[in-house]
């Protein structure tokens, strides 16, 4: 360690402030080459930093060695050399970023990122008796617990804790950490299918505790400034993460745990989805009929009938039921020559009345009793056991059934009831009890999902949607959705808030079942509102019980309109979206965004869902009431607005209330942004990157602006990683009323370039321009004194930078 020894007065004072814990006395300070150990009274600290902004630390309570399997981090140390401080009050060790302060008596072990105190331990770890709770599930029975506490300044907003619908601001909340489905929930869901073991604060600072067993965290439920993480046993280990920005903190969490392969581009279309269709027929027709309508679409999904014709007594059988689906293998080729995949739902349950039960007990496969029997339990499908993925057997089992279904064609795979939906106490698997691999039990299956899929198919993205998971799932490419919810403007409600929750927690693809999923509601404004909302969430993906159709082929004539209308939206905006799967991809950024990552001083925003920010550009607030005619909107600092339906310019820094029509929702762009949009498709299969509309949202108030799409041939793995890849950089800027605009490229060494015709669409140009000069050449464009946008076409070779001069009249 480096040494500074100024008399810096500030180093401690801050802790002082906030309880401690009287009872745990300090002995020594032991620094290693890579990590501290600071012995105390009953055990010892671990301290590490992974970078400057990560630093993770573990108690070893005496008698027991460090717990060094980490489920959830794969970030490989940094080689960080803290610069030490030593006082007679105690020890402080500093980086560029976070730094951790030891103070020896009462002893404490406070954090800071830049001079600026974020968190501090209050009694930190203990145990503590435990009053059994029933959490609905696999209760914590156990008689002791083990906490680890922390201070809380009063101001504090917490956000995470996984998906919950509970309002932006979870303090004041105990929540358990059990995953678990809520069926038919709206606005409100204690416990849901993700339960994370983090917390983000208002204050800029996130804590991951990285540990898999059940537990709780404590949210302040006592109203006494206090953090508490409980668990039932496990890692006593917890990382501080830190940035300049709430962006800069989700980079360094997805660094951490691990950043999120693109999916395929194909996954931003439009699904066909239901529960479920019962036959190859149906399957083949349902897509015949959206072709018929001119909806576009990009995959169909087959819920558990595929291998059972029944619900009940079928799970597990996990290969197509030929009296239903005949041909499934041609029946891919026929979807894929529509430019359609093939999805296919599975789970982790093999039923003692399926086909494969006495495969599953033969080769040993699935989890144990304690007498080493295979566990069968009840539950809604029937008596079962479960998969034990735990077990090389069982893993290897599984992974050859998904990897002999992609051998087949199919190309993306849904794991339900992964939470798992029912666990019981005495289940056994080969590293743990059911408790201790519980929340993780989803996380290790999207893992085997996703090597299975490499395996077969190593040049192609996989798609796995999954109902549960951890801290760090988002390394194995899977896909979330929000579970079960009622088919209810309740719902509804609280979806903004589930899928931005997630996003600030690394899992950006959050989505929900578009229309609802429970209950036979049949509502055309609530539909339709619903799939406006979904043209600005991750995935496009209707998807209910069907008694009430889902998919708008089979909705009424107005509702499939407006959902039609909504879906070629979706599709034009292709480009500006497969640029924010690439920004999550490289820096963790979520799809969907909080107004307080624009403003994150301003505390009115720090509960507001009503409102987001879809990407960098674009602000959306969807409608999420029945029969409104108008609603506010809040419109963030710093910039100008523009209505994407009407172009009307709106300032930044204030609330508006504004007309709804049932053709939309509240859409707004960023001034001085450029977005990008396709020509109209029926498939992602016919988007031509090299063929788009340009459109720049001029404003006199942006001087300079420089964007940047991302673009690849929307399939192939790593493609950036192996330079096959062009980025298309646009930049804008406004001096003394000459507006000028270039466009260059920056090509991946394996990425072959093509003439792109541009279309680009400058809006806001209330007068005729003067002249108009490309690369010096003065051309002919049209402007509109209706719309007041100036259209010009471009040729463009991305292998040459083009400049393209427009002089505006004063």
């Amino acid at each position: 360690m480096q040494y500074l020894r100024p008399l810096i007065l500030f180093l401690f004072s801050s802790a002082l402030s906030f309880a401690q814990n009287g009872n745990r006395i300090f002995e020594t300070v032991i620094e290693n080459e890579d990590h501290l150990v600071i012995k105390v009274s009953d055990g010892a600290y671990r301290i590490q930093f992974y970078t400057p902004e990560i630093v993770e630390t573990s108690f070893i309570p005496k008698g027991e060695a460090f717990k060094e399997v980490s489920h959830a981090v794969v970030l490989n140390r940094k080689p960080v050399k803290p610069m030490a401080v030593v006082t007679n009050s105690g020890f402080h060790y500093t980086t560029d970023g976070i730094s951790v302060t030891i103070q020896k008596q009462p002893f404490q072990i406070s954090y800071a990122y830049k001079e600026k105190q974020i968190i501090s331990e209050k009694r930190g770890y203990f145990k503590s008796a435990h009053k059994p709770m029933d959490l609905v599930s696999g209760n914590i029975t156990a008689k002791t617990t083990e906490k680890i506490e922390f201070n809380l300044t009063p101001d504090e907003v917490l956000y995470g804790g996984g998906a919950r619908a509970l309002g932006m601001n979870r303090r004041g909340n105990k929540l358990p950490l059990y995953n678990r489905a809520h069926y038919g929930y709206e606005t409100r869901s204690e416990l849901m299918n993700y339960t994370m073991p983090i917390v983000l604060s208002s204050k800029q600072y996130m804590v991951h505790f990285d540990n898999a067993p059940i537990g709780y965290l404590d949210l302040d439920s006592q109203s006494d400034n206090t953090l508490t993480y409980e668990t039932i046993s496990g890692r006593k280990t917890y990382q501080v993460i830190a940035g300049d920005s709430w962006y800069d903190i989700l980079d360094n969490y997805t660094d951490l745990t691990g950043k999120q392969p693109m999916p395929p581009r194909w996954a931003l279309g439009n699904f066909s989805s239901r529960f479920g269709y019962h036959s190859q027929a149906e399957t083949e027709a349902t897509i015949t009929k959206f072709k018929a309508e001119d909806i576009p679409v990009d995959a169909i999904i087959l819920d558990l009938y595929w291998f059972g014709k029944e619900v009940q007594g079928t799970m597990g059988n996990l290969e197509f039921l030929k009296d239903s689906f005949p041909d499934p293998k041609q029946m891919i080729k026929n979807l894929q020559d529509k430019n359609v995949e093939t999805i296919l739902i599975t789970e982790p349950f093999v039923l003692t009345t399926s086909n494969r039960w006495d495969e599953a007990v033969n080769k040993d496969v699935l989890a144990k009793d304690s007498v080493g029997n295979p566990f069968t339990f009840d539950f809604y499908f029937g008596n079962t056991g479960l998969i034990d993925i735990y077990n090389p057997k069982g893993k290897n089992w599984f992974k050859n059934i998904y990897k002999d279904l992609a051998k087949m064609g199919v190309t993306g795979f849904w794991g339900d009831l992964g939470e798992p939906e029912v666990h019981p106490d005495g289940l056994l698997h080969a590293t743990g009890t059911a408790n201790e691999m519980h929340n993780i039990y989803g996380h290790h299956w999207a893992e085997l999902v996703y090597e299975a899929n490499k395996e077969v198919n190593p040049d192609q993205r996989p798609f796995t949607l999954m109902r549960a998971g951890y801290s760090g799932s988002q390394r194995f490419g899977l896909i979330p959705w929000s579970g079960d919810v009622n088919r209810t403007w309740g719902g509804f409600q609280s979806q903004p808030e589930i899928a931005l929750q997630m996003g600030m927690q690394g899992l950006a693809y959050m989505h929900s079942d578009l229309g609802g999923f429970a209950g036979a509601n049949l509502d055309d404004e609530l539909y339709v509102r619903w799939l406006q909302y979904g043209v600005f969430q991750p995935i496009y993906r209707p998807h209910a019980q069907e008694d009430v159709p889902s998919e708008p082929v089979f909705r009424s004539d107005k509702a499939k309109a407006l959902a039609k209308e909504a879906i070629e939206l979706r599709y034009k905006l292709l480009p500006y979206n497969y640029n924010l799967v690439y920004e999550n991809n490289q820096l963790g950024k979520p799809l969907m965004r909080p107004l307080f990552f624009e403003e994150p001083d301003n505390p009115e925003l720090f509960n507001d869902s009503k409102t987001y920010l879809w990407g960098h550009d674009i602000l959306v607030s969807p409608v999420l009431y029945p029969g409104k005619k108008e609603q506010e909107v809040y419109f963030p600092d710093g910039t100008n607005w523009f209505d994407f339906y009407t172009d009307k310019r709106i300032e930044g820094g204030q609330t508006k209330t504004v007309a709804l029509n049932e053709n939309n929702i509240p859409t707004y762009v960023r001034a001085g942004a450029f977005i990008p949009m396709a020509k109209p498709m029926q498939s992602t299969k016919e988007y031509n990157a090299d063929n788009l509309d340009l459109h720049y949202y001029f404003d006199k108030s942006i001087e300079e602006v420089e964007t940047v799409f991302y673009n690849d041939d929307g399939t192939s793995a790593d493609a950036f990683e192996k330079g096959a890849y062009e980025i298309l950089e646009f930049e804008a800027e406004f001096e003394r009323s000459c507006l000028e605009i270039e466009l260059e490229a920056a090509i991946g060494n394996n990425f072959k370039t093509q003439i792109k015709d541009i279309h680009l669409i400058v809006h806001n140009i209330n007068k005729q321009p003067r002249r108009i000069k490309i690369d010096g050449k003065k051309i002919d464009a049209h402007w509109n004194d209706q719309t007041k946008t100036l259209s010009i076409p471009v040729k463009w070779n991305p292998s040459e930078e083009i400049e393209i001069k427009i002089k505006l009249k004063k």
